[in-house]
């Protein structure tokens, strides 16, 4: 069912805990399913993600995307972890699930937050950064999710 990366970043998460006075903050949940995500950056004066740690409270699934997309966005630029898709984290972990999916549309939109709350506390915009959502599901009708 699950890989053998999502085991490996389920079993053996990377750059877990929090960063004291991080750049950037972002909390992201999933009411329908319960999980929450939290991803802390530390982004230096050149825009470049130095550190990044999370703390996730959910499903084997969430722990591994958010292990996953930390090490995605490590040592990038902004706008480098602005393109970390849900897909990327996806095939960077060698796929998931059909009913795990949104777990990755949950690491994308954590570290978005995140970016956000970088760029109010630094009074900047970032290109195609828009206000992210509290819950994935936020403004949606409801509606079941097709995969």
């Amino acid at each position: 069912m699950y890989t053998e990366k999502v085991m490996d970043h389920f079993q053996h998460p990377r750059n877990v805990g929090e960063i004291e006075n991080a750049s950037g903050v972002g909390t992201v949940g999933n009411a329908k399913c319960g999980d929450i995500m939290r991803i802390y950056l530390d982004i230096d004066d050149d825009q470049i993600i130095r550190d990044v740690k999370f703390k996730t409270f959910g499903c084997g699934a969430a722990v591994a995307t958010s292990s996953m997309a930390t090490e995605l966005v490590k040592g990038k630029s902004v706008q480098e972890a602005m393109e970390v898709t849900n897909k990327a984290v996806m095939e960077a972990l060698d796929g998931l699930p059909p009913v795990k999916v949104h777990c990755s549309l949950l690491a994308e939109e954590a570290i978005h937050a995140a970016l956000w709350d970088y760029a109010q506390k630094h009074g900047i915009q970032i290109e195609g950064l828009e206000k992210p959502k509290a819950d994935i599901h936020e403004g949606e009708e409801e509606e079941e999710e097709e995969y």
